[in-house]
């Protein structure tokens, strides 16, 4: 559910798991104003859906209209999955953490976040949940950058609250110092993104041994993790965070927690290589 949602890979992803464990049942796209929404995600029982992601910009409505939400995804103040109970009733998730992480784990088995502090570029409901899941994976540091300084604040104002001093905002302008001996760098901005200006970093400050990330994945190796490859560092793919925050909710709503492979990624790169 979004709006629009005509250019979400979600139905391709699902679709491929509920085709190959042979589970019969169907996963679609509804584009849903605003003004709409509330009612037709009550209506989700009614109207024969067990569940359903919801995407821009409807993951903030989405948290006041369940009528139980994961702690997680309170923290975060968001929900991207959401899960009818038999009486009607629905629960909230943000799986988008769970997704960042597992890509990165998948992407580079050594990869272990309690192992030095994480550089996370941006502000917006990703950067929170990326944050979010970082320190309860035991991240030591988490520095937030982004271009307006305010709203990292409020994010670390938000998922700090108990004042561990874990959460270090810093000045865009200086985003290249605070890649000192970072442990991971990640880019939750559009920049970079195909259409957008490209993020311009300079990377000489990070150690070539710091797990580099854009879960950008159009396209899928964008200017920042070229550069990083170049110099030696690990790189991991946005798309894979993608695939993985969907395990979650098929298991919530079919029953079997699904694989990402690499027969599926190649199925869902197909399908955004034809533009559908």
């Amino acid at each position: 559910m979004g709006w629009p949602v005509d250019h979400s890979l979600s139905p391709k992803v699902h679709g491929y798991w509920l085709k190959h464990l042979a589970i019969p049942g169907e996963y679609v796209r509804i584009p849903v104003p605003p003004e709409d929404f509330k009612l037709t995600l009550r209506n989700l029982q009614a109207d024969g859906y067990v569940g359903a992601n919801v995407t821009v910009p409807h993951k903030e409505a989405a948290l006041a209209v369940v009528d139980y939400a994961h702690p997680l995804a309170e923290r975060i103040g968001a929900v991207n999955t959401v899960v009818v109970f038999e009486d009607g009733s629905l629960y909230g998730l943000n799986t988008d953490g769970y997704g960042f992480l597992e890509n990165l784990k998948a992407g580079c088995k050594d990869f272990d976040p309690t192992a030095g502090p994480a550089v996370i570029l941006g502000a917006g409901g990703a950067a929170r949940a990326v944050v979010a899941i970082l320190l309860d994976a035991g991240a030591p540091e988490v520095r937030l950058l982004n271009r307006t300084r305010a709203r990292a604040e409020k994010i670390a104002d938000d998922l700090d609250g108990i004042g561990s001093g874990k959460i270090i905002v810093g000045d865009w302008d200086q985003r290249g110092d605070y890649l000192e001996g970072a442990n991971l760098l990640a880019n939750t901005t559009t920049l970079g993104m195909k259409g957008q200006r490209e993020l311009e970093l300079d990377l000489s400050a990070l150690p070539t041994t710091a797990l580099v990330n854009d879960i950008v994945y159009v396209p899928l190796e964008t200017d920042l993790l070229a550069r990083a490859r170049a110099r030696g560092n690990p790189v991991v793919d946005g798309l894979g965070m993608l695939l993985h925050q969907a395990r979650p909710g098929f298991e919530a709503w079919f029953g079997p927690l699904p694989e990402v492979t690499d027969a599926l990624r190649a199925e869902v790169l197909a399908q955004q290589d034809e533009g559908t």
